[in-house]
């Protein structure tokens, strides 16, 4: 009797033994961390927060983000087509060097705001080499010849370099995707545009509001014939429109400003 019953006990513990799931080492700490991290609370919450993205004027934005696309599609776009197909490519290339020579005072006040002396005095040698023997910037002598590459740089980045964050998102009409930081940018820079002006000034080219709209009406088009087909490719690879394009310009100007 008693030899039963100790067979009986023995069986009993083997059996146990075998059914109960043995973790090895690594399995118990890995467990373990998972376990403390779902009863967490502060954990998950913190990750979630981080997650988030602060966006105040989002319906806003969604709003414009679609105005700005038609007006993109039925609108600039084949205008821009109709440019391309009758206006020869050296002279879109050309024209693109002559608007981008003008802007040479952005870039140079916004290298020097960010310390950047050395490319503040290669985009001096840029203007001074395009705006001569380069017929007033249509050619970019600079940089075929002399290996003089532009630094292109504007007061949104120079806010960005000093610390400035970008603050929310927003959608310009017509300019499309910025920020708080860079819509102060984009107005600032403005001022140093020669392009830009509501009254004749002395570095501005324009005398009045008017040759104002239709100097960058022109550059619009032109630049935007040499880059057909990118904005059609761009909508492509987004599920959803707005935020995409709003991640991509944030991400965009944040390596921008890390350059």
């Amino acid at each position: 009797m008693k030899l039963i019953i100790i067979l009986m006990i023995t069986l009993f513990i083997f059996t146990s033994c075998t059914s109960k799931k043995i973790d090895l080492p690594d399995q118990k700490e890995n467990k373990m961390e998972t376990n403390l991290l779902l009863e967490d609370d502060d954990f998950n919450d913190e990750f979630s927060e981080e997650e988030e993205i602060v966006d105040p004027l989002k319906y806003y934005n969604i709003m414009m983000t679609s105005v700005n696309d038609k007006i993109f599609t039925y609108g600039l776009n084949p205008i821009a087509s109709a440019y391309d197909y009758t206006v020869h490519d050296n002279i879109k290339v050309a024209v693109s060097n002559f608007f981008s020579n003008l802007m040479y005072p952005i870039r140079f006040v916004n290298n020097v705001l960010q310390f950047k002396f050395k490319n503040a005095s290669e985009e001096t040698g840029r203007f001074l080499i395009n705006s001569t023997v380069g017929l007033f910037g249509l050619f970019d002598l600079a940089k075929n010849e002399f290996n003089l590459n532009p630094h292109n740089e504007d007061f949104g980045q120079t806010l960005g370099h000093w610390g400035v964050g970008p603050g929310f998102h927003i959608v310009l009409p017509i300019f499309g995707p910025s920020n708080l930081r860079d819509s102060i940018g984009l107005f600032t820079d403005a001022y140093l545009d020669p392009t830009f002006s509501k009254e004749r000034k002395s570095w501005k080219i324009p005398n009045n509001n008017n040759e104002s709209i239709l100097l960058n009406t022109t550059r619009v088009v032109n630049n935007t014939s040499l880059k057909l087909g990118q904005y059609e490719n761009l909508k492509k690879d987004s599920i959803n429109l707005y935020p995409f394009l709003r991640d991509t310009y944030e991400q965009k100007r944040e390596q921008e400003i890390k350059e």
